[in-house]
Order: structure tokens, then sequence, then C-alpha cells
């Protein structure tokens, strides 16, 4: 669904890897005190102090692999999931690989420290893995408007700001089908996950309209732009305030009235799993609150551990931009998995809004 790190770290991580992969070679397979997990994730996701910590609690090897988008994994797992044990990714590609039976049924039981999850966010879980069966949730956030406070007419609160004529060529969107359509659709009043044509067409009308006043579309670029000052208004996720924020303290984060979308990332384990006790300990690790808190501190998206708050500071703990309210969280919607034909009419119409 989307990416969330850095080129530096990313390349960080794959160097740690890349050694990682020698070693283990050349000692012989690789193989730990009590065997291995082999873990399949989003990029720069967690700390890596986090894995040596884990490795030297159980003595199991941590064998990690990278991917940039939920659907790149799923093309991977699709062909042979014999090679990973858990995996970690985005709600609407765990409730795909629900129905079609790619995925265990998890044993809480072995995983004492997920008591530590927020209710909410198990709750928010339950709109993809009914019963929280498959998924522990692992980070959490919301998409919305990342502005210039210098560079802007007052307080903003509505997706219309985007289509504001007084902003041209100072406006970054999303370079996404789903999470541009989120935001036309929510700003329209539909559902984000709406499967009706005619109003995903209004939607691509209306975006179709706000493109000569588009400065660029990007994802992981979008923060950059902000805090730089080459744009004055951003659609981002909320853990790119706190970074950018770092950088210029002029810009403010706003989950607009209409509604956003909200994702959870979370820990499955592999259908058939060849060391899924191995995947439960890793994965019970993580929910630890010490652990937890140590990754908020390196990804400042929104920890949905709820023991862990105890150790993040008061400041970060109360800000509604990296800890939506629940008012806030109420106006939000993960997006869902639709058929094939359903997206292909998205791609449609998302062709011909970026069309030249």
């Amino acid at each position: 669904m989307k990416t969330k790190f850095n080129f530096g770290r990313k390349l960080a991580l794959g160097l740690m890897v890349l050694m990682s992969v020698l070693l283990l070679t050349a000692c012989g397979g690789g193989s730990g005190e009590n065997g291995e997990v082999y873990v399949y994730c989003y990029g720069d996701y967690y700390d890596q102090a986090i894995v040596d910590e884990f490795e030297a609690e159980t003595g199991i090897t941590v064998v990690q692999d990278t991917y940039d988008t939920a659907e790149e994994l799923y093309t991977v797992l699709e062909n042979d999931a014999s090679a990973y044990d858990c995996i970690c990714t985005s709600d609407y590609m765990i409730e795909k690989m629900i129905k079609n039976d790619m995925l265990e049924e998890l044993d809480y039981a072995n995983m004492p420290e997920t008591a530590n999850l927020d209710e909410v966010y198990l709750q928010k879980s339950e709109s993809f893995d009914p019963g929280n069966k498959y998924s522990v949730p692992f980070q959490a956030g919301v998409a919305g408007i990342l502005y210039n406070k210098t560079m802007v007419d007052g307080k903003i609160d509505s997706w219309d700001v985007l289509w504001d004529k007084k902003y041209a060529d100072q406006i970054v969107m999303p370079d996404s089908v789903r999470d541009a359509f989120q935001l036309a659709l929510a700003r329209e009043g539909y559902s984000i996950n709406t499967e009706n044509e005619a109003e995903i067409k209004k939607a691509a009308d209306a975006l179709m309209k706000q493109k000569g006043m588009v400065y660029k579309y990007a994802n992981d670029s979008a923060r950059d732009c902000l805090a730089d000052g080459s744009a004055a208004i951003g659609v981002v996720w909320n853990g790119e305030y706190f970074y950018t924020r770092d950088l210029n303290p002029d810009v403010e984060f706003v989950v607009p009235k209409e509604g956003s979308e909200f994702f959870i990332d979370s820990w499955s384990i592999l259908k058939g799993a060849a060391n899924k006790s191995n995947a439960e300990a890793w994965i019970n690790f993580l929910c630890k609150a010490e652990t937890a808190a140590t990754n908020f501190e390196y990804l400042h998206y929104t920890c949905p551990n709820k023991a862990a708050l105890d150790l993040i500071s008061d400041d970060d703990r109360n800000n509604e931009a990296i800890f939506p309210s629940a008012d806030t969280l109420s106006r939000c919607n993960s997006l869902k998995s639709l058929d094939d034909k359903v997206m292909d009419i998205y791609s449609k119409y998302w062709k011909n809004v970026k069309a030249e």
C-alpha cells in the first residue's frame, strides 16, 4: 500500500541484511541456538537494535527480507511462500490473504505480550480481520494534510484546500491510485472503498480539475517538499510529520473533517510456516512494551501498543498528529481489498488523471 522509509535508512538496512546473509552462509546455513525465523517486512520498519535484543534473549536467528509495496509481497508469496515464516503488511493485503487461505490462525496463548495491544486498534483491525484471528497490529497511521502555516491563509481543516487556486503549483498529491482517490472520494462524501463507477468517475473528474494546480505527485518525497519550502501543502502520512517538523518548525498536520484513510500494518504467520513457534516468539517480542516504545522512537508512527504509552514522552503521547483522537479515528476508514474488475475501473480513471 505504501512505503514508509527514507533512502538512507533503506540502504543501511540493505547492507546489514547482506552482511548477515554472508555471515550466515560462511557459518554453514545460519542455524541459531534455537533455529531461525524468516521475516518479510516493509523496508526499514523496525529498529535493528530490536533484532539484536531478540536474538540475544531467545537464541533464534532472524533472517530478514524486505519489500517496497504490498503488491510486491503478494506476488512473491503467491509464487512461493515457503521461504518465509511471518510477514508484516497492510490491512487490505491481509484481508486478501485471509480470503485466499494464505495465513495461519494465530494462537494467542503463545503470544502473551499481545495483551499490551490497545483495544481501539484491535477493533479497527476487525474491518479486515474479523475476530483478530490472523493478524497482530504493529504500526498504525492516518493520511492527512501537512502544511506550512507561513505559506497558507489561516487554519486548514478540509480537503477543499487542495482545490484552492491560490495554492496552484504549491500542492503535493499522492502518486498512488487508491491514496489519491480516497481523499477525492471522502471530499465528495463517498466511501473510500466505493465500487460504484459513477462515484469513482466523479472523484476522477475532481482530480482532473485539480491536476493543473499540482506541483508534484509524490509519496516518500512529499515531506521533503514541505520541509524545504518547495510546496505549501502536501498529503502525507502522520508519521512523516515528526520528521518534517524537525527540519521545518512551521509545518502543521491535520486530518480533514471529511475523514481520511487509516491504516494498520500487522504481523501474520504464513500458512504452513516451517518455524511457526519461532514466528510466534518474534511477534510476541515485538508486542513487549519496551520493544514497542523503542520502535516508536525510531519511526514515530502511531503505536497501537497501550502498555508502551507509559514509556513515550508526554509531548509525543499528547500530540494528536502522532496519536489521533477517538473523534478523528471515528472519521477514518481503512482501505479494503477490491476485486480486479473494480480495480480496473480505478486504474482506468487514474491513467486519465496522470496522462500528459
